[in-house]
């Protein structure tokens, strides 16, 4: 977006350049051609200045919150559209200003070119106070957990519209086995994860071929080179260009996304809670804070996977592909909590609320997976009773809390 900005830029200074010979504003807007250099030169040093502080700050937004949250994080934070406007502007303006600066002569002063450069600037200025306001406020972990748990809200919605729509693919929560061998085994060429698929393509190439293509390795799962990444069962006589074709319906690289995987949201939000559980740390009050925004979201996806086209037949034509168990989503949202806040009075207290939530709320579907985490964090969270002191035999303050939280 800022290589675009600055292309545009550069066609937007001749456009006005061009503009000024045919056309003539008043004689209050119209400058000088010493004027008009000095200013287009203070807008280019400007515009300069600006650019480089955006990225300072950007980095340091990074460097703090890759220490403090998680560097997981980073991708939600770098694709953010405002910082890719503030950066677009302050480009555009560069290179604006640049070309006007160009076409100055004693005989020739593009004035409307240079009003316009400094109305840029101006805006620049305006995106980047705005986008360091919202970046400062981003910086809180509570604020970070939000967003990533509105991404990952939005995530799921998208899931579950696909899952409603005509090419809705079958989601299977174990590997498919099918009857006779594939016909077409899709291997990578390259290590990654997968980030995202192109369902519709894949079910209306089954369609077309009349076979059914199982998708092996789940959304944010990672494939090594060589394993089978799709398996096509029927559809006889392919043509040869038919393995590239399924090959590029499913995207690789580097790490998981949530654009299609909510599941990396609910991982992002424990990274952060427990980061902040770390004896060098030491916020459990933070990690609470995370523990609602989780609870949310485990809420909407315990209501809604029973709904969702999850069943363990597949028809042909058509598309399989895996789906994360409920079972398994509560365990990687809970386990690694429990373990580090387990002697947190207040972080126990609030698991055991989420969970109890979670059993009345999250209907029949999720209730055996919630009620397994509950009398686990029950049967965890009721230690031996410990001595006051050396010289007495009475449980202490603590242990009594612990009785408490675990009843």
């Amino acid at each position: 977006m800022p290589v675009l900005g600055g292309a545009a830029g550069s066609l937007c200074g001749i456009v006005a350049a061009e503009a000024d010979r045919h056309y003539s504003l008043p004689e209050g807007w119209s400058y000088s051609a010493g004027t008009a250099q000095a200013v287009l030169a203070s807008v280019v040093a400007a515009s300069v200045g600006l650019t480089g502080f955006v990225v300072t700050v950007a980095v340091l937004i990074v460097q703090m919150a890759t220490g403090t949250f998680s560097a997981r994080y980073m991708r939600i934070f770098y694709r953010d559209g405002l910082l890719k406007a503030v950066l677009a502007v302050l480009v555009g303006t560069l290179t604006f200003s640049y070309a006007l600066l160009r076409r100055v002569e004693q005989n020739s002063v593009p004035s409307f070119g240079v009003t316009l450069a400094g109305f840029l600037l101006s805006t620049g200025v305006l995106l980047f106070l705005v986008f360091l306001n919202r970046s400062i406020h981003r910086l809180r972990p509570v604020a970070v957990a939000a967003l990533v748990a509105k991404a990952g809200r939005r995530s799921f919605d998208a899931m579950i519209r696909e899952a409603k729509g005509p090419d809705a693919p079958t989601h299977l929560p174990a590997a498919y086995v099918g009857d006779a061998p594939p016909t077409l085994v899709v291997a990578t060429l390259r290590a990654g994860a997968v980030q995202a698929m192109d369902a519709r393509g894949l079910a209306r190439f089954a369609r077309a071929h009349d076979c059914l293509i199982v998708v092996r390795p789940a959304v944010g799962d990672f494939v090594p080179e060589g394993a089978a990444l799709l398996e096509v069962y029927g559809g006889e006589g392919m043509d040869p260009s038919a393995e590239r074709r399924l090959r590029s319906m499913v995207v690789l690289g580097v790490e998981r996304t949530i654009e299609q995987d909510p599941a990396f949201a609910i991982r992002v939000m424990v990274d952060i809670a427990i980061r902040a559980l770390s004896p060098a740390v030491n916020d459990p009050t933070t990690a609470v804070q995370v523990l609602d925004h989780l609870g949310d979201t485990l809420r909407l996806f315990g209501t809604t996977s029973g709904s969702t086209s999850v069943r363990a037949d597949a028809r042909s034509p058509g598309l399989v592909v895996r789906a994360r168990r409920w079972e398994d989503i509560v365990q990687a949202a809970i386990t690694e909590i429990r373990l580090y806040g387990g002697s947190s009075v207040q972080v126990v207290r609030r698991l055991r609320a989420l969970l109890e939530d979670l059993r009345e709320g999250a209907g029949v579907f999720s209730s055996r997976a919630t009620q397994r985490s509950v009398r686990t964090r029950r049967k965890r969270a009721t230690p031996t009773s410990v001595p006051c002191c050396t010289t007495c035999s009475r449980p202490s303050p603590l242990s009594r809390a612990w009785l408490i939280v675990s009843r």
